[in-house]
């Protein structure tokens, strides 16, 4: 099960869906770089449910057809440069999300049923901007309006933990948006600080935390691959080095050279 990046990214092919974390939940930055090498373009990402600096260089690298998100930002550092440039140019299609719908959409996934009800959109703009999110009535209860949310199955999720076992189990926490992005995929691609010896399942202290086997496809190898973000028990965010991102990222070659120096970095 474990692997190196070069075969992880391999995995990925044009026009498929990926599903990723929100910066504080363990974004995969290890991948970003060897999946831009990659080149599998026309991407639609799931943000889960906000996306930040790995959506923003898959953009910039010309990658990605579509996102749907409630956000993408750099946070303390500010707008996602390129995310913002490609909606202004019309590069990319937007569908406009919130941080429940997105989650339900995943949970309907998991459930195995076409789609799942929620109240919260019930009275706002967004409905009329998203034509494949509808309003029915609840059929137990007489006049009463409900919101539901197809099912959102990504082709793959892909995030980073502090670390798996040798049989695949990945501890992800109480980083539960983990779990449901696993459930939710049809493939789950994961890199991790450290692969341990002892089984994560057996260990009480673990277990409660961990995402079985059964829901991964594919680990590697990838120390501080969080960063620049921070991985939760690990180590913090580098918010100076998303500031430089950002700086930079503001122009097409602003972009195009810091990506250059990260790669030969």
């Amino acid at each position: 099960m474990s692997e190196d990046l070069r075969a992880l990214v391999r995995r990925i092919q044009p026009g498929m869906t990926l599903a990723l974390p929100v910066d504080y939940a363990g974004v995969s930055m290890a991948i970003t770089g060897p999946l831009i090498r990659h080149g599998a373009g026309d991407l639609h990402l799931v943000c889960v449910p906000t996306g930040g600096l790995q959506v923003d260089q898959l953009i910039g690298a010309g990658l990605v057809r579509s996102v749907e998100t409630s956000a993408v930002s750099l946070g303390e550092a500010g707008g996602a440069p390129r995310f913002n440039d490609a909606i202004k140019r019309g590069n990319i299609r937007v569908l406009d999300a919130t941080c429940p719908a997105i989650h339900a959409g995943l949970m309907a996934a998991q459930k195995g049923v076409p789609f799942m009800p929620t109240r919260g959109l019930i009275g706002s703009d967004i409905l009329s901007n998203r034509a494949d999110w509808q309003v029915i009535q609840n059929p137990f209860a007489t006049g009463d309006s409900i919101a539901v949310i197809p099912a959102i199955r990504p082709d793959i999720a892909i995030f980073h933990a502090p670390m798996a076992d040798r049989d695949g189990n990945v501890w992800i926490g109480r980083r539960r948006e983990l779990a449901a992005m696993a459930y939710a995929a049809t493939q789950t691609l994961v890199t991790v600080e450290r692969i341990v010896d002892h089984s994560l399942l057996a260990d009480e202290t673990t277990a409660a935390g961990t995402l079985p086997a059964l829901y991964v496809e594919a680990i590697a190898k990838a120390p501080r691959g969080a960063w620049p973000y921070g991985l939760w028990g690990e180590y913090a965010t580098d918010t100076d080095e998303l500031i430089r991102y950002a700086a930079a990222a503001r122009t097409a070659e602003g972009f195009a050279a810091y990506m250059e120096q990260e790669v030969r970095a």
